[in-house]
């Protein structure tokens, strides 16, 4: 198990990257703490895949340093920092057995043939596998392969990481939540440090201590996921976090208010002036339908979901979501929204700001 430490970290795909635009993955300085589980989230071609790779020693950052417990890896080889890889499809010995796939990085360790067969049998049962262990991997199933990978890489017990990059591509929805569920139990036992590259938000909710959430190749913000819901520190992990996402609506800020169009909303503390773009974000469960005063909207449909009713509308020319009880009657009059005070976050240049309590 090892701390990591991104030092000034950051790597661009060209050989002479002139600005900041030229870099895939741009300057990072994190510490990540021994033992605890992370997610990279992001969408496809934010960086996650290429700082795994930094982590794991298949690619060379153009800048910076990467520390395993303060140890200095940048140069070091993938075989020399000690650690587990799944990848997103799956990487099996088809000539070898179900047994053997999953004994091979303990026979190469040299541990014993008991340690050997009773480490093969819990990590088998664990992947739901057991019964399969004196078959051949040719033939077997995309999925039931991948499940080999995760096997092998959860094997080893004494590792400084496991890392895994969208490693249930492959596996059917079902299988997916019992192996989240299996990689959690792992990590609670064992106390390994995991980083899970996803882009799916609920596997990176329910699977991580600690969610990384990564945009144009930039940490935007770590948080346990009752923090990325509550103050996103970027409009971006708004968006992202959350079914549907944050509502961002263009607004004026003066101390306590928050003008939007010729209506304007209280808040819970004050700023300091504001400049570039100034913004507020409500997440839609947050938002209440009224006949009363309000911000005026226009519904365009209402999304029974079962545990709670969306209300897709529109307000001043943009999209905006309302989350509404299963029960909630919605009528006709109901044409305007009020915002609970304190779920609001101000954000100028797509950045949360603070300000002074009210």
């Amino acid at each position: 198990m090892a701390k990591i430490t991104l030092d000034n970290l950051a790597h661009s795909y060209l050989p002479n990257p002139a600005s900041e635009d030229d870099y895939a993955l741009k300057e990072l300085n994190h510490d990540w703490t021994d033992g605890e589980a992370y997610a990279l989230l992001g969408a496809s071609g934010c960086g996650k895949s290429t700082l795994l790779n930094i982590i794991s020693g298949l690619l060379q950052p153009s800048q910076g340093r990467i520390l395993f417990n303060d140890k200095d890896v940048t140069q070091a080889p993938t075989t020399e920092r000690n650690i587990a890889q799944v990848f997103q499809f799956p990487v099996v010995y088809d000539t070898m057995t179900v047994h053997d796939n999953l004994a091979f990085p303990l026979r190469n360790r040299g541990d014993s043939a008991d340690y050997i067969r009773q480490r093969v049998q819990q990590i088998a049962t664990m992947i739901g596998m057991e019964s399969e262990l004196n078959r051949k991997a040719r033939g077997l199933t995309a999925d039931a392969k991948q499940k080999i990978s995760l096997g092998r890489g959860m094997v080893r017990e004494d590792v400084n990481a496991l890392l895994f990059d969208e490693p249930l591509t492959v596996i059917d929805p079902h299988m997916k939540w019992e192996l989240r569920t299996q990689l959690k139990s792992l990590h609670h036992e064992f106390g390994h440090t995991m980083i899970y590259v996803t882009h799916d938000q609920t596997e990176a909710l329910t699977f991580a201590d600690k969610v990384v959430v990564m945009y144009d190749g930039r940490v935007v913000q770590i948080g346990t996921p009752q923090q990325l819901f509550e103050t996103p520190e970027h409009t971006f992990v708004g968006y992202f976090i959350g079914s549907p996402g944050m509502n961002v609506l263009p607004a004026e800020i003066s101390g306590t208010t928050a003008r939007i169009g010729d209506h304007t909303l209280e808040l819970t503390t004050g700023y300091g002036p504001l400049t570039g773009k100034t913004e507020i974000g409500i997440r839609p469960e947050f938002v209440t339908l009224t006949s009363g005063p309000g911000l005026e909207i226009r519904i365009k449909r209402v999304e029974d979901v079962g545990r709670h009713k969306i209300v897709r509308a529109e307000l001043q020319g943009r999209a905006f979501n309302i989350i509404a009880g299963e029960g909630e009657e919605i009528s006709a009059d109901m044409t305007r929204v009020r915002f609970e005070t304190k779920a609001i976050n101000v954000y100028q240049n797509d950045w949360r700001v603070t300000g002074d309590a009210a």
